[in-house]
């Protein structure tokens, strides 16, 4: 059985580890707010986006666009595929970067003639790397800091690859968050754009379209694709900051019953410390009653 001195730093040692859980668990809190906010602020401007190119298609339903690709012409074999998938740049977020990375090398491991590969955030970076995949970018400081200009520079790069004919399909992998409780790790495809997915609503499908539609989907496309991509990224950095406030409060938890259990031996060894003691002076006292 551990002495009192051992037991006393362990106790010290863990209340010093929960003042960093509970500091990050409100660091952490205060991201996740933020983040949130960010996110509804900006929907509204790409919602109005996406009306803009269902009008677009509305006006001109048997328009020909390289945003909409040719994917008929190619088989799931012969599609050149370019992945971009969004970690943190740090660990102690539970399993957050585990399921997403998981996901990630299932997608990359299925059978393709070729991919390009895309890493946002450190953690994502080391494990490929580690693994001997070829990243063709990293864009670094954008998992801790996601912002509107950082997914244009994603996007832009993308969209250079993908207009050149140099990809067939671009795919996006990260994490959603399905509720304050649940997160899923997903991928999304957002190059080429499917006109299924726009169906035409509101004001923008009533008001004639100039320039023309062509002009309209060159100019407003790029900025969809990056309002996607910055989407992912608020979304993904969500789920971390959720991730890292269930971990930290996890590791909070799990401090206080460890310290509640110390507490208890530290009594029970005090105790039988104190009556081994009273034993040892009761016993000196006796054997000096029989000298005597």
């Amino acid at each position: 059985m551990a002495n009192l001195s051992e037991i006393q730093e362990r106790i010290s040692s863990i209340k010093d580890t929960m003042k960093i859980t509970n500091a990050m668990y409100m660091i952490s809190t205060n991201k996740l707010r933020r983040a949130k906010q960010a996110l509804e602020n900006t929907e509204p401007y790409f919602t109005k986006l996406d009306d803009l190119i269902a009008s677009v298609l509305t006006h001109a339903p048997h328009i020909s666009h390289e945003v909409f690709g040719n994917l008929a012409e190619l088989s799931q074999e012969k599609r050149r595929k370019g992945f971009i998938v969004i970690t943190a740049d740090k660990g102690l977020a539970g399993s957050y970067n585990h399921n997403v990375l998981k996901l990630a090398e299932e997608s990359l491991k299925k059978p393709r003639r070729t991919y390009e590969l895309y890493v946002v955030g450190q953690v994502g970076e080391h494990y490929f790397r580690r693994r001997h995949y070829n990243i063709d970018e990293s864009f670094h400081y954008t998992a801790q800091n996601p912002t509107l200009n950082r997914a244009r520079n994603i996007a832009e790069r993308v969209m250079e690859r993908f207009i050149n004919n140099e990809l067939d399909e671009v795919f996006i992998i990260y994490t959603r968050m399905m509720s304050s409780t649940e997160v899923e790790p997903t991928i999304t495809r957002i190059l080429p754009l499917s006109r299924e997915d726009y169906e035409a609503e509101g004001e923008y499908a009533r008001v004639p379209m100039f320039p023309s539609p062509e002009a309209v989907l060159s100019s407003v496309a790029p900025v969809c694709v990056a309002g996607y991509i910055y989407s992912a990224l608020v979304e993904s950095y969500c789920c971390e900051q959720n991730a890292r406030v269930n971990a930290m409060q996890s590791a909070t938890d799990a401090g206080s019953e460890m310290l509640h259990e110390l507490s208890i031996q530290y009594n029970r060894v005090r105790q039988a410390k104190i009556t081994q003691e009273i034993t040892e002076v009761a016993g000196g006292a006796k054997a000096l009653r029989r000298n005597k």
